[in-house]
């Protein structure tokens, strides 16, 4: 299961926080502080179970197609357990 954290403040900590108070396998938080609602462009942290990812600024389609990539990898990896 995947959940998503949009956060003014505290973004990392409040994410990490409701990732293990929703049971979610993962977490994709981001800062709504500034202008990124209605914007081209975000900036998202992946939080899972195993760690922080960073990703860098870029265009919601290619965070989405990263997501999907993302995604596909886990899949195809519990496939071959």
């Amino acid at each position: 299961m995947i959940g998503f954290a949009a956060e003014t403040d505290d973004v990392v900590e409040n994410a990490i926080a409701k990732r293990r108070r929703k049971g979610a396998d993962w977490i994709i938080a981001n800062d709504v502080s500034g202008d990124v609602m209605g914007g081209t462009h975000n900036r998202v942290h992946l939080i899972t179970p195993s760690g922080i990812e960073d990703w860098p600024e870029e265009s919601k389609e290619d965070i989405a197609r990263r997501l999907i990539a993302r995604i596909s990898a886990a899949l195809d990896e519990s496939n071959r357990e």
